[in-house]
């Protein structure tokens, strides 16, 4: 990483959660100049979903910390 861009890494992260949010959806977007036309619509419909499965008790939330460490072991799990 160069000097310019390591600068800039520790001035995002004093940036509160939501503006380093915003700015990482900013970094993103230009990486992907060819977006799908449909994919907004295809998201709000998947959350719609997803609370509705939530709200009539289809499935049950996880904990953040939960869903964390199931990350983690997946990750580092031994491929053998």
């Amino acid at each position: 990483m160069s000097r310019s861009a390591e600068a800039l890494m520790k001035e995002a992260m004093a940036l509160p959660d939501t503006e380093r949010a915003l700015l990482i959806d900013g970094l993103l977007a230009t990486l992907d100049p060819e977006k799908d036309a449909d994919a907004d619509q295809a998201w709000a419909m998947e959350i719609e979903r997803r609370g509705a499965e939530l709200e009539q008790g289809i499935v049950e939330p996880l904990a953040w910390e939960e869903v964390r460490k199931k990350a983690l072991r997946l990750v580092h799990a031994d491929p053998k």
